[in-house]
């Protein structure tokens, strides 16, 4: 598994995840075979940890083959 830096609040979870991935699959994140908004709408996972003081949980879903874990405290991990 591969965790990344918690996101800051200007740097929001969707773009992390792709990031993440692009960094992973080595590779400009432009470059990515698919698209987030394809897998799990990218609005939605932004405002679901929003808030300043996340109570906790995660949500996970697959994306470019990768099975992405999200955390409240905007760790973004990957699992093949």
């Amino acid at each position: 598994m591969s965790p990344s830096s918690p996101t800051s609040s200007n740097n929001v979870l969707s773009n992390a995840v792709i990031e993440a991935v692009a960094k992973e699959m080595d590779v400009h994140p432009t470059e990515l075979p698919e698209k987030l908004h394809d897998v799990i709408d990218p609005d939605s996972l932004d405002s679901l940890f929003a808030s300043r003081n996340p109570t906790g949980g995660t949500v996970t879903f697959t994306y470019c083959g990768y099975e992405v874990t999200v955390t409240a405290d905007g760790d973004v991990s990957l699992e093949e």
